[in-house]
């Protein structure tokens, strides 16, 4: 059975200040979703989800979409506000979507099989989507243990700005123990540090592992979502800033020990457009690995 590729593409880039997903950036107008698509597809991924919002599906089917149909089964769900279990509904003055697990559920009905997630406007690269694509194949008949692709800090860093990272704590046996986000990590005189909530700056050590919310999980990691949001909005209904992550989820099968996650290393460098001055050099990079015969161009014919 090959492994489904669910990608969350219904977020907004407020720093960007334009839709990411959409932005031509490869040699012949390319998105960085074409190229984890294409590298999706030679991993050995057999069908491809999107979860979007409704209000920009027309242009999503026509500017994307029709270009992966020849190539691999794709289907559309809808991330929205008031996709809510019963009771509940959002916040009058909610504007944010619920968050990357909540993107996760709306795809519950959509996925039979082992599945990865990723974010639309990240670049992971081929060796990422090998490994994941490999251990998935492995978690067929598998529950309650799943698995993240862990990423060299080092390999990860803009240089116009400081970022936000999940570094990761992983025992000796390379299963995920914990991430704590640090939300302003940068390179200061060469040496990558982090300031906390007081402004103490921290040393970083290049070969941390961080997330870059590249998972990969069996069907019944849906059940436990859908459980364990109820009792998130128990408490976060009424906050119109409240998200349920996926590290949120995955911290609390860990300290309850209902599941496990290996971390699996990846060579390859992330790249994405955190800020509107990262576009050039995501430019730079694409046409560079084109040009070494990483890609070809153009990347769908």
């Amino acid at each position: 059975m090959k492994p489904t590729l669910l990608v969350l593409a219904a977020g907004m880039g407020s720093r960007y200040g334009s839709l990411k997903q959409l932005d031509p950036l490869g040699p012949n107008g390319e998105t960085i979703m074409d190229y984890s698509i294409y590298d999706a597809v030679k991993a050995g991924f057999g069908k491809v989800v999107f979860v979007i919002r409704k209000s920009f599906e027309k242009d999503f089917q026509e500017q994307i979409a029709s270009k992966y149909k020849k190539h691999i089964q794709v289907e559309l769900v809808f991330q929205e506000l008031d996709k809510l279990p019963h009771p509940y509904k959002p916040h009058p003055d909610r504007i944010k979507p619920w968050g990357t697990n909540h993107a996760v559920l709306v795809a519950k009905d959509t996925i039979n099989e082992p599945f990865a997630v990723i974010n639309a406007d990240d670049f992971y690269g081929q060796n990422s989507f090998l490994v994941l694509a490999n251990s998935l194949k492995n978690m067929s008949d598998s529950k309650n243990h799943y698995c993240m692709v862990g990423f060299y800090l080092k390999n990860t860093l803009s240089d116009q700005g400081y970022v936000s990272r999940g570094v990761c704590e992983v025992d000796s046996n390379s299963f995920l123990k914990n991430i704590n986000e640090k939300t302003h990590i940068e390179r200061k005189g060469g040496i990558i540090q982090y300031k906390d909530a007081e402004a103490n700056w921290f040393n970083l050590a290049e070969d941390t592992v961080v997330s870059m919310n590249m998972w990969g999980f069996t069907p019944d990691y849906f059940e436990y979502s859908d459980s364990y949001f109820v009792q998130f909005l128990k408490t976060g209904i009424n906050d119109h800033k409240s998200e349920y992550f996926i590290p949120t989820m995955v911290d609390h099968l860990i300290e309850t020990k209902a599941a496990d996650v290996n971390v699996l290393k990846t060579t390859s460098k992330w790249f994405g457009v955190t800020y509107a001055e990262d576009r050039e050099i995501v430019v730079d990079k694409l046409k560079q690995m084109v040009e070494t015969g990483e890609y070809p161009s153009p990347l769908w014919e």
